[in-house]
């Protein structure tokens, strides 16, 4: 996956606590068996009219935050099913990271296996950034994962995030990129198996 360092992006403000995965990405999209094209399905029922047109009033169908890299919401973001369908959706709209006090720990966990960062700050941050963003939707907003601050003009914070994570996020590793920096050990292992186990091929 694509390293995470740093971004400088607006914001799209959601502020509603509870968001949950059948929201994020309602279960009828589920059915595709690639990782892409979730994006267009993103809040499916919430950005649509009764009658299915998209909604002018919800944020995501504003032009002014259609271009928008950094989803500003709620605590308890992402619970609910953990499908990894939500993050991928997120993701492919277009967000590299969100923001808000806190998680569900499954969906912040299928996040950061696809460079998505879930940055967890004070319930008054979040609502400063989310007024920011509300009122002056052209914003920039600074995230650095490696000095772990959310800057902007006039405001400054720090976020926490696991070591490892951190780690695996800055360079970009998911599972399997993980797995084959062992690759060596593991032929050596598999190299020392009697015969007569099961081998890789």
């Amino acid at each position: 996956m694509e390293p995470f360092l740093s971004i400088r992006a607006t914001m799209a403000a959601l502020p509603r606590a509870d968001v949950d995965t059948d929201q994020i990405m309602p279960k009828q999209f589920l059915k595709r068996v690639e990782r892409t094209g979730y994006g267009e399905f993103l809040f499916h029922d919430w950005r649509r009219t009764p009658d299915g047109e998209l909604d002018p009033n919800f944020v995501l169908n504003k032009p002014e935050y259609r271009n928008a890299g950094i989803l500003v919401t709620g605590r308890n973001f992402g619970g609910g099913s953990s499908r990894e369908h939500a993050p991928w959706g997120l993701q492919d709209w277009g967000f590299r990271a969100i923001v808000a006090p806190s998680f569900a720990d499954i969906f912040a966990t299928n996040c950061t296996q696809i460079g998505l960062l879930p940055v967890e700050l004070s319930p008054k941050e979040v609502i400063w950034l989310t007024e920011l963003a509300q009122q002056r939707p052209d914003a920039e907003v600074d995230i650095d994962l490696t000095a772990q601050t959310v800057t902007a003009e006039g405001f400054a914070a720090t976020f926490e995030i696991d070591p490892y994570i951190k780690h695996r996020l800055l360079h970009g590793l998911d599972d399997i990129e993980v797995t084959l920096q062992r690759d060596p050990e593991i032929a050596d292992f598999e190299g020392q198996r009697p015969g007569y186990l099961p081998v890789a091929r």
